[in-house]
């Protein structure tokens, strides 16, 4: 039996693919303790690890913070990162002296999980919920002018706020010793080695386990008419034009035999699209793996998870990324066959996009060829047995 923390910041893109690992662990005898952030709690319990809520210590933020992170700020993210870790120092400082783990399981840009590891000297596991990131694989990234200016001139206020570590015991040279991925520390990715963008740079501490999900359903794609099911996640899913685009695409078909789904999260307004035709159908939220199960066709936003499950269920897709690492993504299920950039977000370009996944078959036989590989993945048991063999 092992006991072992994990950590994660408060994304469900970054939480859900550790939740599967942990319910194996528990399954397997060890101790998990959780250490987490409310909204998550019921999801963590039922795993059936020890939630420990870091609510508490989450900080104020201001407006322009707020924005800064809604629009995914590298700068404003480790920023917050690290005013997070110093808020949590004394906390976490004695659950390591009660707790005593065998080892920490992290998420990669969850910074107090893996500098508490580094600074009690317990050994680490990454959690990576994108892909491995290197000088090999970064090339995967396309970074917009907004995000290479907030890179650029976030470096000064990242130094200074990284200089604040250091009384407190967490010594870190630079801020890519806290993000990129390296060949001598243990990393657990969700995805193959044959999705992996350029997955020979990778050492043997990497364990490339597949898709970490509950699910046990298979992919089902018989039906009457073909379905799209459309997501933008939920992190940037404040899109209204966007919507408002698929439905005036699909709505033209009303008459055509294809269904649509949409989910569109909590921020925004479903009745602001007036009254939808029997063929679209509009959620906050809905079961993405039970859709993508029956779904023929899969308008994504192209964070690793969706992607992946997307995959899992043998469903291609269409591309609109909207970050660097959401590119890389995008840029890898294009080179696999999987998926068609979107680069015309009206609703004609949509239209013309879904139309072209729908009709030309090589992009389901690419997309059921990665199912295939994925399914063949250790998953959530391999992640666990690589997490018990690097505990001390």
């Amino acid at each position: 039996m092992k006991k072992i923390a994990f950590f994660s910041i408060p994304a469900h893109g970054h939480t859900n693919p550790m939740l599967p690992v942990a319910a194996e662990l528990v399954k397997r005898g060890n101790v998990v303790r959780f250490y987490s952030f409310d909204e998550f709690e019921a999801k963590i319990k039922a795993t059936g690890a020890d939630f420990v809520s870091c609510s508490a210590f989450l900080p104020d933020l201001s407006e322009r913070q707020k924005a800064a992170l809604k629009k995914v700020s590298t700068t404003e993210m480790t920023i917050q990162d690290i005013r997070l870790t110093l808020l949590l120092d004394g906390f976490l400082g004695d659950e390591f002296k009660t707790f005593q783990p065998d080892v920490v399981f992290a998420d990669s840009v969850c910074f107090w999980g893996k500098l508490n590891a580094w600074k009690h000297n317990v050994p680490l596991v990454v959690s990576t919920s994108t892909f491995a990131f290197n000088k090999m694989s970064s090339r995967y990234m396309k970074h917009s002018l907004r995000e290479l200016a907030d890179m650029i001139f976030g470096l000064p206020k990242i130094a200074k706020a990284l200089k604040s570590l250091e009384p407190y015991g967490y010594h870190v040279k630079n801020p890519l010793a806290l993000v990129q991925n390296d060949n001598k520390t243990d990393t657990v990715v969700y995805t193959s080695r044959a999705f992996q963008p350029c997955a020979e740079s990778f050492s043997e501490h990497y364990a490339f386990v597949g898709p970490s999900v509950f699910a046990t359903i298979c992919p089902n794609k018989q039906k009457a008419k073909p379905l799209v099911y459309v997501s933008l996640g939920t992190v940037i899913n404040d899109r209204p034009a966007f919507y408002k685009n698929c439905v005036a695409a699909f709505k033209s078909l009303q008459d055509a035999p294809i269904d649509v789904i949409i989910s569109c999260g909590h921020s925004f307004d479903i009745a602001s699209l007036g009254s939808l035709p029997q063929n679209i159908q509009v959620y906050p939220y809905v079961d993405q793996l039970d859709i993508l199960a029956k779904a023929d066709c899969f308008i994504t936003h192209c964070g690793m998870n969706s992607v992946s499950e997307s995959l899992f269920m043998a469903t291609p897709m269409v591309l609109y990324p909207q970050t660097s690492e959401q590119h890389a993504v995008a840029k890898r299920t294009q080179e696999v066959g999987a998926g068609t950039i979107l680069t015309d977000d009206s609703a004609s370009g949509i239209l013309t996009a879904v139309m072209k996944v729908l009709n030309e078959a090589s992009f389901a036989s690419a997309a059921k060829k990665c199912s295939e590989d994925f399914r063949q993945c250790s998953g959530a048991k391999g992640a666990a047995e690589f997490i018990e063999r690097a505990a001390k």
